[in-house]
């Protein structure tokens, strides 16, 4: 029977290309089943085939429990009982016993041949997908094998199929049965029962990929692509950066005439493509991101993560784009938050912020318009800069010593003290009109940050837990009583 064995292994591992190791797996656990067959109880069993030979033994084995009490005692011994035998063995560990090998009779091969059948489909379906995985992320040929109403199923070569859905497929596209079309292999979702690979052609990275193909010097990594947006069949912004300064990266992504850039576009359904230059200032990186537009004034503000963007009044229409198309393709290429206005815009909101700017200077700092004009001109922007700066920084304002910043700083910090009481007070009796919340509570929420009734009606209880005196159930009770007040008061 040796010898037959390894010629069943010899076989199945060249008709389906499995490895030999995998076959004797299969063989290991069909022997196994076939042995637990022959016992009236489930016994847990281990089959070693000898990959020489052809021989195999068989072992039953009980998994070591820490309880007296077994739960399956076919397949489990107490440790004490294990102990018995073996002094150094420990909870978790397997005691094995040889036993009797079944032959193969008439029942033990058409037992083999069911578990072995789903092995080696288990085998090819593993072999398969580890082929694939290599391929995610990378564009593939593919053709249209059945068509769904929400999806395509592609033949991707080699017995793998691939699925293509509805929104990953590029607006007014039609494929049909037979159509040779190019994906890109976006992901394999880990299902035990039924993996699944997924395809894209609506995906940033689809882009990405046919440029590395059109443009070699990308393939080469001479150009760089710093960034991709895409509304998907209507156009798209790529963003490019070169490492030899010899080379044009916008000229050699359009290539000759647009030659490679309309190849791409052609892949699309003739999906437009922006090729941006790639700037490390922030500021000229958004000007080229903007094109065709031309941007006048950029204002960057780091603490909102934005961006405010000044065009001439003709030119409004052209920055925004079809729906808000352009400022949003070059937002998402950017990161940043892009806000386009006209010029006349811009400096209307400029004065009325520095406006409010310099009435606060004024009364905070108890100064007059004049040295309030010249603090913000020195780029001071509220009463905590000019509080808690380095004294050394304001000394470069020509006219003020020492004397006159401490007095400037002191006024700064007492308008922020009196500020925050007033802010204080405020919410001790927003805190305090709600119910179950009294003086004592209200200020210790105060002192949590927590000063009004959206930013507790937020929270969970957990978030309270911490505060001294505040037990969950009127954590609970208190937060609801929030909620009542900004959540549903209008419903009732």
């Amino acid at each position: 029977m040796g010898k037959e064995i390894i010629a069943i292994a010899e076989a199945l591992s060249n008709e389906r290309a499995i490895p030999r190791d995998k076959i004797f797996e299969a063989l290991e656990t069909a022997l196994a089943t076939a042995t637990k067959k022959k016992y009236p109880v489930d016994i847990a069993v281990r089959v070693t085939i000898d990959k020489k030979e052809g021989s195999y033994r068989t072992f039953r084995r009980w998994t070591v429990v820490g309880s007296s009490e077994l739960d399956h005692p076919a397949s489990e011994i107490s440790l004490e009982a294990a102990r018995l035998d073996y002094p150094e063995i420990n909870v978790g560990d397997v005691v094995e016993e040889e036993i009797e090998s079944v032959a193969f009779d008439r029942i033990t091969i058409q037992t083999a041949k069911q578990v072995l059948s789903q092995k080696v489909k288990d085998a090819e379906r593993d072999q398969l997908l580890a082929e694939q995985r290599q391929r995610v992320g990378q564009v593939i040929n593919a053709t249209v094998k059945k068509q769904g109403r929400d999806f395509l199923v592609l033949d991707l070569g080699n017995n793998a199929e691939a699925v293509l859905k509805k929104e990953q497929l590029i607006p007014h596209e039609t494929f049909g049965r037979g159509d040779r079309i190019k994906v890109l292999l976006s992901e394999i979702k880990n299902d035990n029962k039924n993996p699944q690979i997924v395809c894209s052609r609506t995906s940033p990275q689809f882009l990405k990929e046919l440029f590395k193909i059109e443009v070699p010097e990308i393939g080469e990594d001479i150009i760089e692509i710093m960034g991709v947006a895409r509304d998907p069949g209507s156009r798209a912004k790529i963003s490019v950066r070169t490492k030899d300064r010899r080379i044009d990266p916008r000229g050699a992504c359009i290539g000759m005439r647009g030659a490679r850039v309309m190849a791409v576009s052609n892949e699309l359904a003739g999906e437009k493509i922006d090729v941006v230059l790639y700037d490390e200032n922030l500021a000229q990186y958004v000007t080229n991101a903007m094109e065709p537009a031309e941007v006048s004034r950029i204002i960057i503000n780091e603490e909102t993560h934005s961006i405010d963007i000044a065009v001439a009044d003709d030119n409004l229409a052209l920055a925004i784009g079809r729906n808000g198309q352009n400022v949003k393709l070059a937002s998402n290429l950017i990161g940043w938050n892009l806000k386009v206005m006209t010029e006349t815009s811009l400096k209307d909101t400029l004065q009325k912020e520095q406006g409010a700017l310099l009435a606060d200077f004024v009364e905070g700092l108890n100064i007059d318009e004049d040295f309030a004009q010249t603090l913000i001109d020195y780029g001071f922007t509220n009463l905590e800069e000019i509080a808690y700066v380095v004294p050394d920084e304001l000394l470069q304002i020509e006219g003020l010593d020492m004397d006159m910043v401490e007095a400037l700083q002191n006024n700064a910090k007492h308008s922020l003290e009196k500020r925050a009481e007033l802010e204080n007070q405020k919410a001790l009796e927003v805190l305090t009109s709600l119910e179950g919340i009294d003086n004592d509570l209200a200020q210790k929420l105060i002192e949590h940050d927590i000063k009004s009734a959206d930013a507790l009606a937020e929270l969970a209880t957990d978030d309270l837990v911490d505060i001294e005196g505040l037990d969950e159930a009127t954590a609970g009770k208190i937060i609801m009583a929030a909620r009542n007040e900004c959540w549903f008061k209008d419903a009732k």
